[in-house]
């Protein structure tokens, strides 16, 4: 479906007539559902055989070798939240992902999504499944699960290890399965309202299902709609900049004009009062030296977004037939519109500089020193950067399923095929046309009208000239935004659109039964065939190709792949009620994936299970892994960057100083005796010590010879369900994830290192030096497979379901993931660095929950824990670990924040009509969560210093559920 386009595509017709469908018979539904609930209840007694995510194997115990957590819809409703990934951002296990409702600068097409980040190894190393299959990803690699309907998730499958043998690349930090409700019967309307405490980030979700089943098969429909308010940071004291010692928000670059006279070295900036610039801007009197102050300065959180709103609409339907006895067809469409808006502060625009080199006119009018072309410094508050990202995502599956017997052994199978589409458009605004800047800030002067007009009495510049949205009209840039016209920004104003999709075919094909019976049981397998073809691309427009906007330039990426794959997996029980052994399986898998860009890989998982008691379960796992690289990493066009770094060739701070290999090299590649790297400052080139230079760079390329990111991961557990404690349940997993040939962005130090002192010939070419001043000026530097990622740790969890007592039934549950190692190593040789306790890395994260019913009333209380943290910090005052040293941030001084808890509850009731209201605060007692640098830094957050998993203040709710 093009956007914008008003047909309907495939996804919405069929889902569409799903609807009708099910609307149409749901009076026949009413009337057989007594009879449903009869044959239901006699199936209940029955023990069925289910499939757990991580095995392909069919069993009757969900207590596998797997550690798998599980969510269902009643503790989904108990947390207040209505899309799946705060839902899921709840969960211990989960960490940060790369990009959250807080990264409003990352203008692409993530932006406005949720994604799910496992373990703090990136969301890219998390396969998400729907109902088993997999889910639609980006160009990127990253799966959007906003689009899931929350209201017809049954349960939520966590599978807190890897399984590249069973499910394929991406399964490395784990995988969740979201399973959703096939058999509803009848008809429900969800309803959730919230606000924060400052009266923003409201939510309104409302979503319908209807369904109907029956002995010939099943239908349902849902429609959700989600939309999430806006939060500013200006709003509150936390986020509005002023947080801390340090405001690195409290950019020294202001709204009013700074004119930098480079004859005689001096700034001035203009007059200006209560918001109203002093006039006029063309004469010097009107102007005051440049001190620092407060006052000329200007804070950019006050134009920032804190929270990203986004409205989502989608429709999802599913259906099932039963074509024989034992033939079962199955179809799932889903559909979904996602908007979201993003906005950041004005550019900062410095003019001269290497980004920015127009020069204010010395023949412009507004130039209060004619003749003298000047550099000229302003934030353009007028126009914020914003960014509209409009994204269509469609999935498709159908299929064939059935069973039937070998003997005494009962065999299923299914085979179907799948189709994902993601789709959309990100709009911006707000950066300035470099062509337009140099003609709005070029020659002007006042007509015979006395209207200001671009070019010059003897050469004007006709009125009807453009070359952007507008006609050129000179910018009173030194004016400050109240002399500012609509014209002359639009005319400045840099509108870009860019295109991105990706789309996935697969088919796929599995069997799974028994073969024959060992003493301890049945000896079983599952083996499956899958075929998928990915496609992608991202098509930015050509002025953000041709580098023409204040933003950084960036190429297309287009690319496609195919991968071919099999698999098998055997679970054997080996003793059974023997003693010390009441069980013991083992499960072996093995994977086989043929990729048309890289070539081939197996991946192997070993496990067992052993129970040398009835109570006591202990279980373990050894897995082979991967991650295949993602249409961006092997095809991407890459973007411009300006980077810092030690030119190898530079004869003093250099390699070449002590090097005579390097110094040979160097002077091989045409570098002069006695070269020294400039750097580009504000007033002048200079050489200076530390030799740092700044340079256009095309940075996040594409490398076609990448290969796939390698883990070995590890499990050991126990589960304990004592008999003489009934309802206790107790478990505790150990994890350790180890990913090697890690795909990282390259640094252009690494580049001309590996050139010039390495004498590789590969990076010799990833770039270019200017003939004259012999400086490195263009450099590609793409991804490789560097360096490793390692993390070990511990999950636990309680759970004590009370006998009923007059007062009602009580609930207990603790469940926690401590970290006891998260190391990355960049590259080889690199700083191995050790983050565990430092942002976003914390140590301990647990959720402890009480839950109490009766009757037709309910009440649920919940702590969320989060341990002390790490961060940087600016000043001594607020250094309490002042002698730490990180690796991540090489110096020493740490602030480290304590443990924070967020208290929420809850209340419920169950109406006779069959209705359910819901009432809950989160964040009860208005906990505040610590500044913390480190989340602005690395790009959680962009407005603030706030961990964007963390509450800002109290959130108000109230629910209701219907059932017809």
């Amino acid at each position: 479906m093009k956007i914008g386009s008003n047909k309907l595509s495939l996804a919405v017709k069929f889902a569409l007539a799903i609807g009708v469908s099910a609307v149409a018979t749901s009076a026949f539904a009413q009337d057989a559902s007594s009879t449903d609930q009869k044959a239901d209840a006699s199936k209940a007694q029955q023990l069925q055989t289910i499939t757990v995510t991580g095995s392909r194997i069919r069993s009757v115990d969900i207590e596998t070798q797997q550690p798998v957590f599980v969510m269902t819809q009643d503790d989904i409703k108990k947390t207040g939240l209505t899309t799946v990934g705060d839902i899921v951002s709840r969960m211990s296990m989960v960490g940060t992902p790369d990009f959250t409702s807080a990264s409003v600068l990352a203008s692409n097409s993530e932006q406005g999504g949720s994604y799910v980040d496992m373990r703090n190894l990136g969301a890219q190393r998390v396969l998400v499944l729907v109902n088993g299959k997999r889910w639609s990803t980006s160009v990127a690699g990253y799966t959007d699960v906003s689009n899931i309907p929350a209201a017809l998730i049954q349960r939520v499958e966590v599978l807190k290890d890897g399984a590249s043998s069973v499910y394929g690349s991406d399964a490395i930090a784990g995988v969740i399965n979201f399973i959703l409700n096939d058999h509803f019967q009848g008809a429900q309307f969800d309803g959730t309202y919230g606000v924060n405490q400052k009266g923003d980030g409201k939510t309104t979700n409302y979503s319908l299902t209807l369904g109907q089943n029956n002995e010939k098969g099943s239908i349902v429909f849902n429609y959700t709609y989600n939309k999430q308010g806006p939060v500013w940071a200006s709003k509150r004291a936390l986020t509005n900049g002023n947080d801390g010692p340090y405001h690195e928000n409290r950019l020294f670059l202001g709204p009013w004009g700074e004119l930098y006279d480079p004859n005689s070295g001096t700034d001035i900036v203009l007059n200006h009062a209560n918001g109203v610039g002093a006039s006029p801007s063309n004469d010097p009197a009107s102007y005051h030296d440049w001190d620092g102050r407060v006052a000329d300065s200007f804070n950019a959180s006050s134009q920032m977004l804190e929270r990203t709103p986004t409205t989502l609409n989608s429709i999802f339907t599913h259906g099932t037939y039963n074509l024989t006895d034992n033939v079962t067809f199955k179809g799932t469409a889903m559909y979904s519109q996602r908007h979201a808006f993003s906005q950041i502060a004005g550019y900062p625009f410095s003019s001269g500089a290497f980004t920015d080199p127009v020069l204010l006119s010395g023949q412009s009018y507004y130039n209060p020193y004619p003749g003298t072309n000047f550099q000229v410094y302003r934030r353009t508050v007028e126009l914020p950067r914003q960014t509209r990202n409009n994204t269509n995502t469609m999935h498709l599956d159908a299929g064939l399923e059935g069973y039937f017997n070998v003997g005494e052994h009962e065999w299923n199978w299914d085979a179907g095929i799948a189709y994902n589409r993601n789709e959309g458009t990100l709009a911006g605004s707000g950066n300035l046309n470099r062509q337009a800047m140099a003609l709005a800030l070029g020659p002007s002067f006042l007509n015979a009208d006395g209207v200001v007009q671009c070019g010059t009495p003897t050469n004007p510049l006709p009125l009807g000239t453009s070359i952007n949205q507008g006609q050129c009209t000179p910018f009173d840039i030194a004016g400050g935004p109240s002399a500012s016209t609509a014209d002359a920004l639009k005319f400045i104003n840099a509108l870009t659109t860019t295109r991105y999709g990706s789309s996935e075919r697969s088919a796929t094909a599995n069997i799974t039964g028994g073969l024959f019976n060992l003493p301890a049981g049945e000896f079983s397998f599952a083996a499956g065939i899958e075929s998928r073809q990915e496609k992608g691309y991202l098509y930015p427009d050509l002025a953000s190709q041709s580098g023409n906007t204040t933003d950084l330039a960036a190429n297309s990426t287009a690319g496609r792949y195919r991968v071919n794959e099999g698999y098998v997996e055997f679970n054997a029980p080996i003793l059974k009620d023997l003693p010390g052994a009441k069980s013991l399986s083992v499960d072996v898998a093995s994977r086989y994936s043929h990729y048309s860009n890289f070539g081939s890989t197996t991946n192997n998982k070993y496990g067992f299970s052993w129970r040398p008691i009835d109570d006591l379960l202990v279980r373990g796992n050894y897995a082979e892994g991967f991650r295949a690289p993602t249409l961006d990493d092997t095809f991407g066009g890459g973007s411009q960057s300006f980077d810092t770094f030690l030119d190898p060739c530079d004869t003093v701070y250099g390699a070449a100083a002590t090097n005579a290999q390097v110094a040979a090299r160097c002077t091989a590649d045409g570098v002069p005796a006695g070269y020294r790297q400039l750097k580009q400052d504000k007033s002048t080139i200079t050489s200076v010590n530390g030799a740092q230079g700044l340079t256009a760079f095309n940075a996040g390329a594409g490398n076609a010879n990448l290969k796939p990111e390698t883990a070995i991961t590890r499990t050991l557990g126990l589960v304990y369900s004592p008999d003489y404690v009934p309802g206790l349940d107790m478990s505790l997993d150990w994890y350790s994830i180890r990913v090697s040939n890690l795909i990282s962005a390259i640094s252009a130090g690494y580049v001309l290192d590996q050139c010039y002192s390495q004498g590789s010939q590969q990076y010799c070419g990833q770039f270019s030096r200017d003939p004259d001043t012999h400086q490195v000026v263009n450099l590609n530097r793409g991804n490789a497979n560097l360096g490793y990622l390692e993390t070990e740790g511990y999950d636990y969890s309680i759970r004590y379901r009370l006998p009923e007592y007059s007062f009602g039934r009580l609930v207990a549950q603790l469940g926690g993931s401590y970290v006891s190692k998260y190391e990355q190593q960049s590259s080889p040789g690199a700083v191995v660095q050790e983050s565990v306790g430092q942002y976003p890395i914390y140590r301990n994260r647990a959720n402890v929950s009480l839950d109490w019913s009766k009757g037709d009333f309910g009440a649920t209380w919940t702590v969320r824990y989060y341990s002390s943290i790490r961060d940087v910090c600016y000043s001594a005052n607020e250094c309490n670990q002042p002698n730490y040293t990180s690796p991540s941030w090489g110096y020493m001084g740490a602030n480290r924040h304590g443990a924070t808890a967020f208290n929420d509850v809850q209340f419920r009731w169950n109406a006779p009509w069959n209705g359910q209201f819901r009432v809950g605060i989160n964040n009860v007692f208005n906990k505040q969560p610590s500044v913390n640098y480190l989340a602005n830094q690395l790009g959680y957050n962009s407005a603030s210093s706030v961990d964007p998993n963390l509450d800002l203040d109290r959130y108000f709710y109230v629910g209701y559920t219907q059932k017809f």
